[in-house]
């Protein structure tokens, strides 16, 4: 957005709080505590820097490189920085003649025990590697014995080709086919190396950082004034705080800010000290989530039951979650939420940021290998702390269940935009990636919808409007995704390829519409069908049986 724009927002929205304060200052007069003065002076400090960066910080301008026309090289990204390097690593040691696999022979290495992927029609065997993994084990056994040139790009620096993946190289492929629309999809990620999108403004992050912490200054101060109506305020702005911060969380997730894997981690992690959300948890998650997008077996985004089933292909019979490791079926319990999920939908999401923090914290207390576990249980802890300090220093019970509601019920917005990127998009049963018509790019384009926003407004939806292109180029820096979008669609367009979107409103019809489907069938299911199985705990509830 423009920034004299962007200031005229930012001023309106900041005129707005420091009118309702004056106004609670005249009804409190001298009672005004010392923190709420200093949360309340961060608060200006925060808004006269903004608009200063917003009035006084120009975008930087692109500075493209020169087009690369040898085929032996290719552009990638080091810590966001472009590089042209060769396409091929060169092999450790002693030049060997490499072994020739057909595509087939490599699907049959897809198990922990014998583990092959393709890379650039290289084949490397990463069984001996699963466990060190730093992404976790879940996103190399999804993709076993597939071809991971385009996932893998989008995950690793260049270095990781130089200095890791020679050791594991076993052969190349003898049939190795690159499709005509993947092409296209894999020169857009060169122009976009090539011009420099890849490299973070961290000016663009310095914004972002003074406006989310401003609100959260802002609702602090709001939220311990005289008045009950300024602290109700004071939880919006702080419910506003939790969303925008998530934007941010989920940038560092994807090592998309500093572009340094511990340092993004490091980062997210410590600023849960404010989110509350485990970066550990975010990042076992939502990696495994971008590989498998609405796989029914896979995707914990879209295993939601007994809450939610965005399919019918959820509980057309039992599976087993290769996230959760436990059986996914229909109850008595699932029916009845399933059968009313879209009446339920908002109302969960006003409330879905608990089950967040109780994901974390049961993430932190697993025994297996995570990244700064300490210092997120540190930080998750402090978040606790103030966070239920602060509702609890409200005058009446009434009133800090009031604020934990509103505050986490603004913060659901971050939810519902959440959903409906994919509630109502293509799923499918067990692993895509098999061929032509469900390719890395064709997978994420049919599971993934964009909100169509005018740019003024990318603030609001933190990125997460751009769903298609972060899920196709996830280390792409936020604030180039829209410059992206464009490259996108009309590659889409050439290829005939469908480009689903639609403005937040009809995003939210279509969403709804599809899990009020899903619901009718579900309704319908009797025992016996559709996995369907009495419920011990809805018998005891109803004391029935």
């Amino acid at each position: 957005m423009s920034r004299v724009h962007s200031s005229a927002w930012i001023l309106y929205f900041a005129s707005s709080i420091v009118a309702a304060a004056a106004d609670d200052a005249a009804v409190g007069g001298e009672s005004e505590h010392m923190f709420t003065f200093s949360m309340r002076c961060m608060t200006i400090f925060c808004a006269v820097a903004l608009v200063l960066q917003l009035l006084f910080i120009r975008v930087r301008e692109e500075k493209p490189a020169e087009e690369n026309k040898d085929p032996t090289l290719t552009w990638r990204e080091d810590e966001g920085i472009t590089k042209l390097v060769p396409l091929i690593p060169e092999q450790r040691g002693e030049k060997k003649k490499l072994e020739r696999y057909t595509m087939a022979e490599v699907a049959k290495r897809n198990t922990r025990e014998e583990l092959w992927v393709i890379v650039d029609g290289r084949v490397y065997d990463l069984t001996k590697y699963i466990d060190k993994h730093p992404g976790g084990i879940l996103p190399i056994q999804d993709m076993a014995g597939k071809d991971c040139t385009d996932v893998f790009a989008n995950y690793h620096a260049a270095r990781i080709y130089k200095s890791m993946l020679p050791a594991f190289l076993v052969g190349e492929v003898s049939d190795y086919e690159v499709f005509e629309h993947v092409k296209d999809f894999r020169h857009i990620r060169q122009e976009l190396l090539r011009r420099g999108l890849f490299e973070t403004d961290m000016t663009y992050y310095a914004k972002m950082f003074t406006w989310t912490y401003g609100l959260l200054f802002c609702g602090l101060w709001l939220s311990t004034c005289s008045s009950m109506g300024v602290r109700l305020l004071g939880a919006v702005v702080i419910g506003v705080h939790w969303q925008q911060g998530a934007g941010l969380g989920h940038d560092m997730g994807h090592s998309g800010v500093t572009h340094k894997f511990h340092m993004d981690h490091w980062l997210g992690s410590t600023l849960a000290i404010t989110q509350g959300l485990s970066t550990c948890w975010w990042k076992r998650n939502h990696n495994t989530h971008h590989v498998v997008c609405n796989s029914i077996e896979h995707d914990p985004d879209i295993q939601h039951m007994p809450v939610f089933a965005v399919t019918p292909k959820s509980f057309e019979k039992p599976f087993w979650s290769t996230y959760y490791n436990e059986w996914k079926s229909m109850d008595s319990v699932a029916k009845w939420f399933v059968s009313n999920q879209h009446i339920l939908f908002y109302p969960i999401m006003a409330v879905a940021r608990f089950n967040l923090y109780a994901q974390g914290v049961i993430q932190l207390c697993k025994p297996e290998k995570l990244h700064y576990r300490k210092t997120e249980m540190f930080t998750i802890g402090m978040f606790f702390v103030w966070m239920f300090g602060l509702a609890f220093s409200m005058p009446t019970y009434g009133e800090t269940i009031a604020w934990l509601l509103i505050s986490h019920a603004v913060a659901g917005i971050l939810h519902v935009q959440i959903c409906i990127s994919h509630f109502s998009m293509e799923t499918y049963h067990g692993h895509a990636y098999n061929n032509k018509d469900d390719e890395w790019y064709i997978t994420q384009l049919k599971t993934t919808m964009n909100v169509l926003t005018p740019e003024i407004m990318d603030w609001v939806h933190i990125g997460l409007q751009f769903q298609i292109e972060h899920h196709l180029y996830p280390r792409l820096p936020r604030h180039n995704l829209r410059k992206a979008r464009e490259l996108v669609k009309a590659a889409a367009a050439k290829h005939k390829i469908p480009y689903v979107e639609q403005d937040f409103y009809d995003s939210n019809v279509k969403t709804l519409t599809a899990m009020k489907r899903t619901g009718e069938v579900a309704r319908e299911a009797k025992k016996g069908e559709h996995g369907f199985f009495e419920s011990v705990l809805w018998d005891g509830l109803t004391l029935s049986g």
